[in-house]
């Protein structure tokens, strides 16, 4: 499956410990990031992540276009609510669209720790059922 991730600049610590913790789970699918984001995933896990441009300058867009066509199963968003910055990616875009494309979407850790858990025990299986079609 496609796992999407972005973080906020205040929560690249977090998703990097994220990705640590989780790491056995990640490995086995497609992980796509935000570029600084993605960047910093790979430093700390050494998985290969497929990076687009960093958010700020477009790689929100690019994210989101692929949530749009169909090709991304999951996304963990790591954001700030309490400073949105207009260089940060647009929160609010990306989860519309998920919600829009029926894509899971966590955007705090015991949200991500549920999906990337029940992903592991195949609760999202029924994302290939749905490609299949």
């Amino acid at each position: 499956m496609n796992i999407g991730i972005i973080a906020h600049n205040s929560k690249k610590s977090l998703i990097e410990d994220f990705c640590i913790a989780y790491k056995g789970i990640l490995m086995k699918h497609e992980v796509y990031a935000t570029g600084t984001t993605g960047r910093r995933i790979e430093e700390v896990t050494n998985l290969h992540v497929h990076k687009f441009l960093p958010g700020s300058v477009g790689g929100d867009k690019q994210f989101t276009e692929m949530i749009e066509r169909g090709d991304m199963d999951m996304v963990i968003f790591f954001y700030n609510p309490t400073m949105i910055n207009p260089k940060e990616p647009d929160v609010y875009k990306i989860i519309r669209t998920c919600d829009q494309y029926n894509i899971p979407i966590a955007t705090n850790i015991g949200t991500a720790e549920s999906l990337i858990l029940g992903l592991a025990r195949g609760d999202l299986d029924w994302r290939e059922q749905l490609k299949a079609d």
